[in-house]
């Protein structure tokens, strides 16, 4: 059985609703960090199309982000491939706040 462990990664006052911000997890692999009208989300960072930076290169417009090199777009709440080129979703980590920290599930 695989157990599951809280990465904290920063506080929720550092990240404004509509913005994207990049995190670490202790490996060192990035995830997206998205402030959708106050809630918490967070996903791979890197498109599953292209390879890019979401956290960088990405837009976030109300629950779907898009990169930047096609145009591709993603539902940050479920990670779903919403718009093409982009087909493979993206891996979603649930999301905790504990005293004003965001945690990531893994």
């Amino acid at each position: 059985m695989q157990t599951m462990t809280l990465v904290p990664l920063f506080p929720v006052s550092e990240i404004e609703a509509g913005e994207i911000r990049q995190a670490h997890l202790p490996d060192g692999h990035a995830i997206a960090i998205y402030n959708v009208g106050g809630q918490i989300y967070a996903t791979d960072d890197r498109c599953t199309h292209g390879a890019v930076s979401l956290s960088e290169e990405g837009t976030l417009t109300d629950m779907t982000v898009e990169c930047s090199w096609h145009f591709g777009t993603f539902d940050v709440t479920t990670g779903a491939a919403t718009g093409m080129p982009c087909e493979v979703p993206l891996k979603v980590y649930p999301v905790h706040i504990e005293d004003g920290i965001i945690h990531v599930q893994v």
